[in-house]
């Protein structure tokens, strides 16, 4: 099956390449002109510039994966979770480990599922374009073409495997004879994907090595090489896996059998391509600056490489709903946004409680704030349970929001952190605590003062065991509202423990026990110009003098703080998360796979 010519035109035009089903409807054409894409690099680079067209397609990216994946964690949930609502039970069902094949988000046949393999179609027809006319041993800017559209296909498998499990393996072109596939157990593309970066990472500039490097919107060698860390630490952790592939019921939480995954070889990787990413940033980049400033950098639409955020999914203006989603909240339209949009998903309400009340992330991380009328509130639906996370802020934009639903904001894959504490976890597990720590030093030192950071580190690496729970907390306190966190504690097999103890955490919370009897039931707040200032919300119990003196001094009193119903406290799981690890592959594919997919894990 050659590439159709006609089809890439379309995708030059218009920003969109045919489905695989229209590739392989359309007439073949000649040899020659693969050949003629693929030797010109303008055209070539048109062609993986077609690849993004699928992230940002209404149920990819954008709309279905972005929202639901990575939800619920002990520091993400959604924002008012009842899988009971109608017509939005679908929503939570994908949430709450309650997921169905027919789930109403996802059963379409535009959907996730889709999208992610229709890119993987586009990669594959681009390596082979590129391998066979690209002239990438000689020609760097080609090479680059290669390295991109190598490390893409490996992201979106990557997700594949996050949401699916085992999934079908397909890195050629389709032909009528491969339309139909089965699954593939997954550690077969782990292997594959982790040679592939590899690859990619010898033939990728560095950011600001290249002209197409000078963006965070475009692969560079740091992007490839911290994927490829990423992945080796998702292959050589626990995940839930069936008995085999076709019993469809049978699976347990383990590691991989395949002896080429084995952990130390896979910590071995993570820590070689994460101190090299990191030795090339302290020597010749930026590297990390301010905690707010990555974030603030992402709503201003700062795409310069070589700070702290490494790669980001590009989404046009029109596009996205990266604020809609995981921004705070805006109740009514005003100035800032255009929109009366976000919150959709916030923090799980233990987690402001939860960071050291000097940590620098979690005012930034957490919002217990709405915006209306162009003035912060806690009135309307700001419930105070429903939290807001912080690092997404239209009020950070500097342009205006063009669309009634998208943002814009592109998807932040991947920033320098998520390096130092891969480095430093892999680290502690090959060498130990006192080696590991000069990588988790820097984001303690930008986190907390530097007595407390010190104190922090000194505790750290008193053991290897010590070590690691830092690095489980720190990752916590770091990433939270980054979708990092749910693979994150399946590698570790912390998934189910960690979310039983989050919901006795909400318990604990709602009913002022435990580690949260000192919380305040009621909280004191006022405007400043249009910003809000809130007293009691944190640890620490106001006086009846200090209350007094609050309501004086023009504050209203807000009783019934943080008063939680049961019903959204169940809903952060449903089932046992660990026997619901991935979604079903929805019945819209099953159904149209010709009996060549089935789903597992009691699906």
């Amino acid at each position: 099956m050659k590439f159709n010519k006609y089809t890439l035109m379309f995708a030059l035009a218009g920003g969109m390449m045919a489905s695989c089903e229209d590739v392989l409807d359309a007439p073949t054409q000649s040899s020659m002109d693969e050949a003629t894409i693929f030797s010109q690099y303008t055209l070539a680079e048109s062609a993986v510039r077609g690849i993004h067209q699928s992230f940002g397609e209404t149920n990819s990216y954008r709309g279905r994966f972005s929202p639901y994946y990575g939800m619920n964690t002990d520091c993400e949930w959604q924002n008012g979770g009842d899988a009971t609502k109608v017509p939005d039970g679908g929503k939570y069902d994908l949430t709450s480990y309650n997921p169905t094949s027919n789930n109403s988000q996802m059963n379409t046949a535009n959907n996730a599922w889709a999208k992610f393999y229709e890119g993987i179609e586009r990669a594959n027809m681009i390596i082979r374009g590129l391998r066979t006319y690209g002239n990438v041993d000689n020609d760097t800017k080609m090479s680059q073409l290669l390295g991109e559209t190598l490390t893409l296909r490996a992201m979106i498998y990557q997700d594949l495997i996050k949401a699916w499990g085992d999934v079908p393996a397909r890195f050629e072109p389709n032909t009528s004879e491969t339309v139909y596939v089965q699954k593939s157990d997954r550690d077969s593309i782990y292997v594959r994907l982790l040679a592939d970066l590899k690859e990619a990472g010898t033939r990728l500039a560095w950011p600001m090595g290249s002209d197409m490097t000078k963006t965070t919107e475009r692969v560079s060698a740091a992007f490839a090489k911290g994927l490829r860390a990423r992945l080796a630490l998702y292959a050589g952790g626990y995940s839930q896996r069936p008995n085999s592939l076709d019993d469809k019921a049978g699976s347990s939480v383990r590691l991989s059998s395949a002896p080429e995954l084995n952990r130390k070889a896979m910590y071995e990787i993570a820590r070689l391509e994460c101190t090299e990413i990191i030795d090339h940033y302290e020597r010749n980049l930026t590297g990390l600056g301010s905690f707010e400033a990555a974030f603030r950098a992402l709503c201003e639409d700062d795409v310069t490489a070589g700070k702290e955020n490494i790669f980001e999914i590009p989404f046009s203006e029109g596009r996205g709903r990266e604020l809609y989603t995981w921004g705070v909240q805006h109740e009514t339209t005003d100035k800032y946004t255009g929109q009366n949009k976000g919150g959709i998903n916030g923090p799980v309400p233990t987690l402001y409680f939860d960071y050291d009340e000097e940590d620098v992330r979690r005012d930034i991380t957490c919002v217990p704030y709405t915006w209306k009328d162009g003035i912060q509130t806690i009135t309307g639906k700001s419930k105070l349970y429903s939290q807001n996370f912080g690092k997404l802020r239209y009020e950070w934009m500097k342009r205006v929001v063009t669309s009634t639903n998208d943002d814009g904001i592109n998807f932040l894959s991947m920033r320098l952190a998520d390096v130092y504490l891969m480095a430093a976890e892999s680290i502690n597990e090959l060498e130990g605590p006192t080696a590991a720590a000069r990588y988790l030093k820097p984001i303690l030192d930008r986190a907390y003062p530097a007595a407390k950071a010190e104190k922090i580190l000194t505790a750290a690496t008193a053991s290897q065991e010590a070590f690691f729970k830092e690095i489980v907390d720190q990752r916590k306190f770091e990433f939270a509202g980054e979708r990092l966190r749910k693979m994150d504690l399946i590698r570790w097999n912390l998934l189910g423990s960690t979310l039983k103890q989050t919901k006795q955490d909400l318990m604990d919370l709602a009913n002022r026990e435990g580690k949260y009897a000192d919380v305040p039931t009621t909280i004191y707040w006022k405007n400043i110009g249009e910003t809000i200032d809130i007293k009691g919300f944190g640890h620490g119990l106001i006086s009846e003098e200090e209350a007094e003196a609050l309501k004086m001094d023009g504050y209203t009193e807000e009783k019934n703080f943080m008063k939680m119903d049961v019903k959204y406290i169940d809903a952060l799981y449903v089932n046992d998360p660990d026997t619901k690890q991935f979604w079903p592959i929805m019945d819209e594919f099953i159904n149209t796979s010709n009996n060549y997919l089935w789903n597992n894990y009691g699906y």
